[in-house]
């Protein structure tokens, strides 16, 4: 069976003809003749099996399903653009690929890198995010930012911060909020990827749970989304969540109750000696903020 995917010449061909509504215009654009441009867009309907262009004297238009089409061809175009340059347009020694756990990202990275690319600014970073551990396998990366063992990721690394548990909800709620038992009159926001969990938190303050009530998110900014609606009480993973947590409005319900977590972030790699320059002036970099953070 023949693979759907068309020719890539005939979508380049296709999407100007599109955007100009005009096989001319297109043909001026692509440095084609007329005739060629029709003849590409005839061979896509033909390969796609349906119209995409009324024909009028002077001008195309489209079809309800050229217009269906469109939007997919062009960012597919875009991005292949994109991802062209980004890794043939420049030479890898000045790009550096990155890969963090989504709370370190947001609360803590997203801060401090236009200080990084501010002092390194020949290095081009590409950083991308995940929260599951499937995330974090069989990707390319210089680095990658994780939490929990790091051993199930990397065979070398550095441990980056510590996390401080607490819980927090909107102003109203916590106000109402005076004892540990004050808190099993709430739904109890769960983030279900964590071992550092709510019973956790009350196992380690020798407190019950009770019949507590859970609802389960798959990562802390989800969770606090979700108090800041009102659903219910979520956990502060300090400092990392110090940023989502302020920017939900949310507030320390019991300030005097906190708990260290079981695990950390670390920044892992395959081998030290083998890092790429960029990548070793990253790790310098993080090393000594991320102490910084930790200590505010």
């Amino acid at each position: 069976m023949l693979p759907r995917i068309p020719s890539l010449n005939w979508l380049r061909v296709f999407e100007a003809a599109a955007r100009t509504e005009s096989f001319s215009r297109a043909a001026s654009q692509l440095n084609m003749s007329p005739a060629a441009v029709s003849q590409q867009v005839k061979a896509l309907e033909t390969r796609l099996g349906t119209p995409l262009f009324h024909r009028h004297a002077h001008a195309v238009t489209l079809t309800e399903a050229g217009r269906a089409y469109l939007p997919s061809v062009q960012q597919s175009l875009l991005m292949l653009e994109t991802a062209t340059t980004g890794l043939f347009g420049e030479t890898r020694e000045q790009r550096l690929y990155v890969q963090s756990v989504l709370l370190f990202a947001h609360g803590v990275l997203a801060k401090g890198l236009p200080a990084f690319q501010a002092a390194q600014p020949q290095i081009n970073l590409s950083l991308t995010t995940g929260n599951a551990n499937s995330d974090f396998t069989n990707q390319f990366t210089d680095l990658q930012i994780v939490f929990g063992n790091p051993g199930l990721f990397g065979t070398e690394g550095d441990e980056l911060l510590r996390e401080v548990l607490f819980p927090v909800a909107p102003p109203e709620i916590a106000a109402q909020i005076h004892t540990p038992q004050d808190l099993l009159q709430f739904t109890l926001i769960e983030v279900s990827t964590h071992r550092a969990s709510w019973l956790y938190w009350f196992e380690a303050l020798r407190l019950p749970t009770g019949q507590a009530r859970f609802f389960f998110a798959d990562n802390s900014i989800m969770a606090a989304e979700l108090s800041a609606s009102g659903l219910g009480i979520a956990l502060a993973r300090a400092p990392a969540s110090d940023r989502i947590m302020e920017g939900s409005g949310l507030v320390s319900c019991l300030p005097d109750l906190q708990v260290s977590g079981q695990e950390a972030y670390h920044l892992i790699y395959p081998s030290r000696t083998d890092l790429r320059r960029p990548a070793r002036l990253f790790r310098d970099w993080l090393l000594d903020y991320s102490a910084a953070v930790q200590t505010r």
